[in-house]
């Protein structure tokens, strides 16, 4: 119907009324403060993340490959950062928009190593939740590998470890072996995949 003001003219303005649904919706639901309607809650957009590098400590030594398995509203995707493509902007950008950021043993590892080597603490800006205090709390213990192996979660790559990580980057950096690039990136991307893997079989909801 049209609107009106005080003086009688017609408003600048059409109201339009639209039946409500006869059955509500079930959705999970949040209060609109503002206006007073309510409004579907969005879905929690998570983050699973791994580096690799050259050494333990950030002293001395220099993150290799960044990976981060990102799942938004149902849609997931995956990328990896090599190199000189690790720094703070790019992984920022990556993580825009994430509720939670998993990881095992990031804690005391992965998330320290990145604040000291690009300045950027992701534990102060993001929601972070580390899989491997859940997996002490369940009395798996063993590093990612040695939980994965008691959960029976599977890797195309069983045999390799850290220390072979390293040596694949220097492999590839020393004489530009691509085959070592690659398998070094599917080692990431095991690691960073099971990640999910594992929350989702120690935090069912």
């Amino acid at each position: 119907m049209n609107g009106v003001n005080s003086s009688g003219n017609p408003a600048l303005y059409t109201l339009t009324l639209v039946p409500l649904p006869s059955t509500l919706t079930p959705y999970p639901l949040i209060r609109n403060k503002l206006y007073n309607i309510f409004v579907p809650r969005p879905s929690k957009a998570e983050a699973y993340l791994d580096i690799e590098t050259t050494g333990l400590s950030p002293s001395g030594c220099e993150i290799t490959v960044t990976g981060i398995h990102l799942c938004r509203r149902g849609n997931a995707d995956f990328v990896q950062f090599v190199g000189k493509d690790n720094c703070a902007d790019v992984i920022l950008d990556a993580l825009e928009g994430i509720d939670m950021l998993y990881t095992y043993n990031g804690s005391r590892f992965d998330l320290p190593f990145i604040h000291s080597a690009l300045g950027v603490n992701l534990a102060a800006i993001f929601n972070h939740h580390d899989l491997m205090f859940d997996c002490w709390r369940n009395g798996l213990y063993g590093g990612l590998k040695g939980v994965e192996r008691q959960l029976g979660i599977a890797r195309n790559l069983p045999d390799m470890n850290g220390w072979e990580a390293v040596k694949l980057w220097w492999k590839y950096v020393d004489s530009f072996d691509l085959d070592a690039l690659n398998k070094l990136l599917e080692y990431n991307k095991e690691d960073v995949l099971n990640l999910k893997t594992l929350k989702d079989m120690l935090l069912r909801s």
